[in-house]
């Protein structure tokens, strides 16, 4: 669809705050009205939409696609969206660790124990690590808990905490993330501590390049999208 509007607000109405384009309101592809939640979230949205030149991009519009999804998607299925990513609280990357080399053993330890660390003490619960990758089942209090605190998030929090657990792999960085524990840099580092080892040995070709680029994009959106609730 190519650009045809010239001014781009927001505008608080009842239940958020609206985007209007030449005064129009804008609908999700759902064709539900877009209202957000919060006026920074909302001028941050606007922005993408005043950068279009002259073609929507939807890749350059990451914050508008994860509105879309709160609204379209996971609004109207919250408790399975919820369920969906607590699930992975049972298979966290946190939990299994290399039988070798050391070097690879001992920076997961750096990156990861303290992480779980900060979960062991946010949610009471206790956690089973383990060497290699076959499933390790963790105590069923655990999972319980941790999807407790998933349950809890609302429509647009658990758009901005999706592409953070499913790209990184790991609940608990992203709930450290959502709760102010640990910063967007620290937690991709975190869960990209396996990727870099492997580049270091053998090195990146371009087709490898561009994959983490896109999948580092998709994750800072989520973070971002989360700072701005």
């Amino acid at each position: 669809m190519k650009r045809f509007w010239k001014e781009v607000t927001v505008e608080r109405e009842e239940g958020g705050f609206a985007l209007k384009l030449d005064g129009r309101p804008v609908k999700t592809p759902g064709r539900t009205a877009l209202l957000l939640p919060d006026p920074d979230l909302a001028e941050a949205v606007a922005f993408e939409w005043r950068a279009v030149e002259e073609t929507i991009d939807p890749r350059a519009m990451p914050l508008t696609g994860l509105a879309n999804a709160a609204i379209d998607r996971i609004g109207p299925a919250r408790a399975q969206f919820a369920a969906s990513l607590a699930a992975y609280g049972e298979t966290d990357l946190l939990y299994y660790r290399a039988e070798g080399p050391a070097e690879l053993a001992a920076r997961q330890a750096a990156a990861w124990d303290p992480l779980l660390d900060w979960a062991r003490w946010r949610y009471d619960v206790h956690f089973e690590t383990a060497t290699g990758v076959m499933h390790h089942p963790q105590p069923p209090a655990t999972v319980a808990k941790l999807a407790e605190a998933v349950a809890v998030l609302d429509a647009f929090q658990l758009a901005g905490l999706s592409p953070v657990v499913t790209i990184g792999g790991s609940l608990i960085a992203a709930l450290a993330l959502l709760e102010g524990h640990a910063g967007r840099d620290a937690v991709w580092a975190a869960v990209e501590t396996d990727e870099d080892w492997q580049a270091e040995q053998w090195g990146d070709d371009d087709i490898a390049i561009h994959a983490r680029a896109t999948r580092k994009a998709d994750f800072d959106a989520g973070a971002r999208f989360l700072s701005l609730l």
